[in-house]
């Protein structure tokens, strides 16, 4: 089992050596208009006491820090996120983006955040947005809630080990004409946590070495089903 420095350390060397992203994003979805790009917070940290018990893999006090997005958005309403948006022409590239998104969204302090690096932009067609995840650390805590409600509803922290559990991971299964589109899910304490948020997650989690035995035939359905986000 990871510590917690090992963890962090574990993240750091992923975005140092990279990673490839599936892509079975259905055809239907194509679009010849240029995606924007944007920029995600992967928040890592061992934030207070509270843990649960560990999958092997991670500590039981590992936890990731994830959003639930207002239902009135016009791009995947009611999901749950990671904090983010589009980059703005002041963004010094896409670690600041993240972070200013994130402080925006959350109140969190960004001088208590390490950024770890960047990993490959990600394409998400149905917002059309070309978005790179920045793991990052939480060395010094900070206060987070929902700031602007218009944009996110709450704001809270998942432990990677109950993301890890075989019993909380599933798949969604989407069909558009004639296609069918399979991705990961997340359904941790009543939360569901799908399209990119979850492929992000899933597939970070491949290459860390982190992920445990689950059923890949377990099909779940969000409540207000949308287009596949990644």
């Amino acid at each position: 089992m990871s510590a917690p420095s090992g963890a962090r350390a574990d993240l750091s060397a992923l975005c140092d050596r990279g990673l490839v992203w599936r892509d079975d994003t259905p055809r239907v979805l194509a679009d010849a208009s240029p995606l924007r790009p944007a920029a995600v917070l992967v928040l890592f940290g061992v934030l207070d006491s509270a843990t649960v018990a560990s999958t092997g893999a991670v500590p039981g006090d590992l936890d990731v820090l994830l959003l639930r997005r207002a239902a009135t958005l016009g791009s995947h309403p009611g999901q749950i996120a990671f904090p983010g948006g589009r980059l703005e022409a002041s963004d010094d590239g896409a670690i600041a983006g993240a972070l200013r998104e994130a402080a925006e969204e959350t109140g969190l302090d960004p001088g208590g955040i390490e950024p770890l690096g960047t990993l490959p932009p990600f394409p998400v067609p149905v917002s059309r947005h070309l978005v790179t995840p920045v793991p990052a650390w939480w060395t010094r805590p900070s206060e987070v809630a929902a700031v602007d409600h218009d944009e996110s509803v709450d704001v809270f922290r998942v432990p990677v080990a109950s993301l890890l559990r075989g019993e909380n991971r599933a798949i969604t299964a989407h069909v558009f004409g004639d296609l069918e589109y399979r991705s990961p899910a997340f359904d941790v304490d009543g939360r569901l946590i799908w399209g990119f948020t979850a492929l992000v997650l899933s597939r970070m989690f491949d290459e860390l070495g982190w992920a445990q035995p689950w059923d890949a035939t377990r099909v779940v359905e969000p409540d207000d089903l949308q287009p596949p986000s990644g």
